[in-house]
Parts: structure tokens; C-alpha cells; sequence
């Protein structure tokens, strides 16, 4: 499709998006309660704290909307990790690339303290993945697993996904909320390898809306002929 094409389904879409993602994130809220939130509804039952999420999810996706065809780069991601965290983190932490450790709720495995050059070099390197889908996921799980911010790391690296399916008219990815357990079991399990190929490919199969699946044949191609050359 279209970019312009994709932008509105986005807009159509995106109350269903912040739904998914506050899910993901642990933040209990219904469609009905997001749609509230999202208009300033006062929602009874609901933390102030929970609500601050959900609007910075909002602001967060309008940012990338505007600015769709923006240069994707670190500073870019500081950004964006400014609009999801502005309510929840200390300062010192929002919009800063990590300087300490942090932990992962079920794994052992500790993701090492980021260097901004080696980030900034890896992040090059996949910007030159030729098929759009296979870059944005292969950046989003990067993100995911590089632990770049002390939080909101899925946050980020799913707004980041979508923002480069959109621009390339390949639609939308979010993760359904009856999926989220199996998510977070292979997201783990990727920690754990390193290898991404099979939450890619799942990922592909369940969470993304509105792509041409005519192209579904290409993908798989590209994915099994990647498996051959590893």
C-alpha cells in the first residue's frame, strides 16, 4: 500500500495499538478504558500512574506519525524513549541511553551495558536490510534485547517497527493480548540465543495487520534462504 494509505489505517488503529501495547506492559486496562483515557475521560478503577502511561503511548505515536519519514537514528530513539517514559522514569533516565545494568524478569541472562558507538554501528547495519518487514522486526528485537533505556525498551522498539512499516506501506505490528504470554516466552527465548529467526517469522504470522499477503511466499523465502546462509 501506500505510505498515505498506511497512515490512515494507522489513525484507524491506534486505539487498538496503545490498547495492546499498555497489555504488553503490564498496564490492566480495557479497550473501553483506553478509549477513555485516550479522551480525557476520567476512569474510575485506574491508576494515575497507569493513565500517564497510556497518554504517553498516545503522544508517542502521534510523534512518530508526524514524523514518518524522519531520519531513524539514536537520537532518534532518545526522542521517542523522551515520549514514552516522561511520567514514569526519573529525569536522569529519560531519554538517556543506559549506563548501568539492569535485570530481565524471567532469564538469567543480563544484556551488557550499551555502547553508544557499537549501537550506533549495529543500528546502521540493519538500516541496510533490504526487505522492510525484515527490517523492522530485526531492529525492534534489537532493540529489545540491547536493553538501550533502564525502561520502556518494548515500548520504544515497537513504536520504532511500526514507524518503518508505515513509511514503507507495509502495515502495522502489535501484539494481540491473548498472545502475550507466548510473546514473552519466545522473547525470552531469543534473550537467551540471540537467534532471532523464530519470534521474527512468528511475529510475522500473528501480529502484524493490514500487510499485502501476496508477499507472504517472498517472506518466507527470505527467512529460510537467511537459515540456509547461517
Amino acid at each position: 500500500m501506500s505510505q498515505e494509505e498506511n497512515i490512515f489505517i494507522a489513525k484507524r488503529k491506534l486505539v487498538d495499538a496503545i490498547y495492546r501495547s499498555a497489555n504488553l506492559e503490564g498496564i490492566a486496562v480495557t479497550f473501553a478504558q483506553t478509549i477513555d483515557i485516550l479522551n480525557d475521560i476520567n476512569v474510575e478503577g485506574v491508576k494515575p500512574s497507569e493513565i500517564g502511561k497510556v497518554c504517553c503511548l498516545r503522544d508517542a505515536w502521534h510523534y512518530i506519525i508526524d514524523n514518518i519519514n524522519a531520519k531513524l537514528d539514536l537520537a532518534f530513539l532518545e526522542e521517542l524513549h523522551q515520549f514514552v517514559t516522561k511520567t514514569e522514569l526519573p529525569y536522569k533516565y529519560v531519554g538517556v541511553i543506559r549506563y548501568d545494568d539492569v535485570l530481565i524478569s524471567g532469564t538469567t541472562w543480563r544484556p551488557e551495558i550499551p555502547n553508544p558507538e557499537k549501537l550506533h554501528t549495529e543500528l546502521i547495519d540493519m538500516l541496510k536490510i533490504e526487505n522492510s518487514t525484515d527490517r523492522a522486526l530485526s531492529i525492534m528485537l534489537w532493540i529489545m534485547r540491547s536493553q538501550i533505556f533502564k525502561d520502556g525498551n518494548k515500548r520504544v522498539a515497537m513504536l520504532v517497527a511500526n514507524k518503518i512499516l508505515i513509511e514503507n506501506g507495509c502495515g502495522i505490528v502489535s501484539v494481540p493480548v491473548e498472545l502475550d504470554g507466548t510473546f514473552k516466552s519466545m522473547l525470552v527465548e531469543y534473550y537467551e540465543s540471540s537467534n532471532m529467526r523464530n519470534i521474527k517469522e512468528w511475529l510475522y504470522d500473528n501480529c502484524i495487520d493490514g500487510v499485502n499477503r501476496t508477499i507472504e511466499k517472498e517472506w518466507k523465502f527470505i527467512i529460510l534462504y537467511r537459515q540456509r546462509k547461517e
